[in-house]
């Protein structure tokens, strides 16, 4: 008999080095349809044999390197839980500045408009939609599969009044301005050897590269943004930890003031912004 301790002893033992415990309570948890923590309170019964292969299976592929959210299907992100496939990429953590620095400069009790550029699963746009019900939020991706993904979350998660939008950054908002611009763009140079390891072997490379410098999708959002910005408004850009100086720059360059960037948990430049006249 396996018991379902026993299968998470094996697991741990067979992925690779860099994965924990954690990552095989998500398989087991996905394999079984049950929340994680039900696998403490039962961790004594038996795993049936269809589940123990099918669990199996989900350690080789896991093994193998593709991400623990592709092989389940869903991530956490603030408050939310998302699906995304291999056409979005992986929320991560860091991510979560970009929401909170946008939330600070969106009045909870004050209507306002927000355009998320580059929504993919739709995290920071449906995050945001979530903490601020009275702003009226618009995704826009240039990748119809990624815009399908977001389009389904907000679905699931019951927020009908984010609209969604196919195009390539400002394209198609001729005449539209808002409150606030956020993106998380492609910001990896090209050529980057990170891109050959890890998570980032299996996620969409137009999601992440961007230039020999890694700035040109940011180059263009901060030198469009003004024609898209009501008077005040503000433009949030997640970037690279390098990248921080560079972009303050283009900011400053495009007439933008109250320039600055917030650091993420590690210290690190993560998230650029400025206000325009």
């Amino acid at each position: 008999m396996t018991t379902i301790a026993a299968a998470l002893r094996e697991a741990i033992g067979s992925l690779p080095d860099g994965m924990d415990r954690i990552d095989a309570e998500y398989l087991l948890a996905h394999v079984l349809e049950r929340p994680r923590a039900w696998l403490y309170a039962h961790a004594d019964d038996e795993l049936a044999p269809v589940h123990r292969d099918a669990f199996r299976n989900l350690q080789v592929r896991r093994k193998a390197g593709e991400p623990v959210a592709y092989l389940t299907g869903l991530r956490g992100f603030w408050s939310l839980e998302l699906r995304v496939t291999s056409d979005t990429l992986i929320p991560r953590p860091e991510t979560e500045l970009l929401v909170e620095t946008a939330l600070a400069r969106l009045h909870p009790e004050r209507t306002a408009t927000v355009l998320d550029l580059g929504t993919g699963s739709g995290a920071v746009a449906l995050a945001i939609a979530v903490e601020r019900p009275l702003a009226q939020v618009t995704a826009v991706e240039r990748s119809p599969a990624a815009l399908a993904v977001a389009k389904d979350n907000a679905q699931r998660l019951k927020l009908e009044r984010v609209n969604f939008e196919t195009g390539n950054w400002y394209e198609g908002f001729g005449g539209h301005r808002f409150d606030v611009i956020v993106s998380n763009p492609p910001y990896i140079e090209d050529g980057d050897t990170h891109l050959d390891h890890g998570d980032l072997r299996y996620e969409p490379r137009t999601a992440l590269v961007s230039g020999l410098d890694g700035l040109d999708d940011i180059r263009q959002i901060i030198v469009q943004a003004p024609g898209y910005l009501l008077p005040g408004g503000w433009l949030l850009l997640e970037h690279g930890w390098q990248q921080g100086a560079a972009v303050r720059g283009l900011l400053e360059g495009a007439g933008f003031r109250e320039i600055m960037t917030e650091l993420d948990l590690e210290g690190r430049d993560r998230v650029s912004l400025g206000r325009i006249d």
